[in-house]
């Protein structure tokens, strides 16, 4: 069942487009996350989902009704915003019983609504406390509680989490991902942190410049991104880029020329590409100190040990940078060469237009994704 449906849904600032017709369907239960840049638009949108905003034009339908015109309150909806928005004179029961006050709801319901949704998330020993003897986290928690009190048909989150530092953040997204299971609610959440897009989202809408660049499951946008944005925007480190030239279609793939190498991609094959200068995506992960399909000297400039991993960053000789994930022990020093391979069957192929060829790849057989590593 649809649950939120985008129909063209278009936002001018003066003459500014910050929206472009954007459209979307969110199922009942999805956990639904807008990602991308700064000022790619999804704050903004996730504002006028809200009714905090208006649109210039489109329709926005929470149930099959349509909400343009509806104040907030009327939206079935509840959100949790970066400032955690807490009454500092108020206890934490009174924090979350405050929206079931005003709704004028009898005090036993009120103490039975309180008492669950801080069971749920483990404030009971914490309900007559004031926010300021609260952790960052705890806030958090009592501003989510106040959120899940009222029942909502859709929880809506803008970058909640960016106030809290690493390990915290880290615990926090646990938490939000075992309460959407818990609950089975509908849940849109805003980040420009792709490390929680990609651990929490049923499915990842990949916001750049006020258009939907893709939409689809983490790992599929992982493995099959459909344009250079996606590719680059998708995975920690991102993906290394590469001028190629194609030199041959086949039915195995696009035989593609690089500094004297050859290798060709399994990618479906484009015949009016050949002779064109195309775009190699080399994921910093695939990467391997042996030889492979494709093979690149590179000199670390920076090394990076991390522990499990080892992150070097280097110039190739035709200036492009080049970024290489590497286990932890990788015997590498900086402004040494080291030679590497890469698979062919990792590669990605981009079109002079940005648009990705066809990968012969099923990313929903993958059963590990290594392209994260938390920052």
């Amino acid at each position: 069942m649809i649950q939120l449906f985008l129909n063209k849904v278009q936002k001018f600032y003066g003459d500014f487009e910050v929206l472009k017709g954007v459209q979307l369907e969110v199922m009942n239960g999805e956990f639904v996350v807008f990602v991308g840049p700064s000022g790619c638009g999804k704050s903004t949108l996730l504002r006028m989902i809200a009714g905090l905003d208006s649109t210039t034009s489109g329709d926005i339908v929470i149930d099959g009704v349509r909400v343009n015109d509806l104040p907030p309150v009327k939206r079935g909806i509840a959100m949790v915003f970066q400032s955690y928005a807490l009454y500092p004179h108020m206890t934490v029961f009174e924090n979350i019983a405050f929206p079931l006050r005003v709704e004028g709801l009898a005090e036993d319901k009120i103490r039975d609504k309180v008492g669950a949704v801080a069971k749920i998330l483990q404030l009971e020993q914490r309900l007559q406390q004031k926010p300021g003897m609260l952790s960052g986290g705890q806030r958090q928690r009592v501003a989510i509680g106040r959120a899940i009190v009222r029942e909502p048909k859709i929880f809506l989150f803008d970058e909640p989490l960016s106030n809290l530092d690493a390990a915290l953040r880290a615990d926090m997204r646990i938490e939000l991902t075992k309460l959407h299971r818990d609950l089975k609610a509908t849940m849109i959440y805003v980040t420009h942190d792709q490390v929680e897009a990609m651990t929490m989202a049923d499915r990842i809408v990949v916001l750049d410049g006020g258009r939907i660049a893709q939409v689809g499951a983490p790992l599929e946008l992982y493995h099959k991104p459909q344009n250079l944005f996606v590719a680059g925007f998708i995975g920690n480190p991102k993906m290394n880029f590469l001028p190629v030239v194609c030199e041959a279609a086949t039915a195995d793939g696009m035989t593609v020329g690089y500094r004297g190498e050859r290798v060709t991609i399994p990618v479906t094959p484009r015949a009016e590409l050949v002779g064109q200068t195309l775009t190699l995506g080399i994921r910093p992960e695939h990467t391997m100190l042996s030889s492979g399909d494709l093979n690149l000297e590179v000199t670390p400039s920076v090394i990076e040990r991390l522990g499990v991993n080892t992150v070097a960053y280097a110039a190739l000789p035709t200036g492009e940078p080049y970024c290489a994930l590497l286990p932890g022990s990788a015997p590498i020093q900086v402004d040494e060469p080291v030679r590497t391979g890469i698979r062919a069957a990792d590669c990605h192929l981009f079109d002079g237009d940005g648009e990705a060829l066809e990968r012969h790849i099923d990313w929903q057989s993958t059963q590990r994704h290594p392209g994260l590593t938390a920052a």
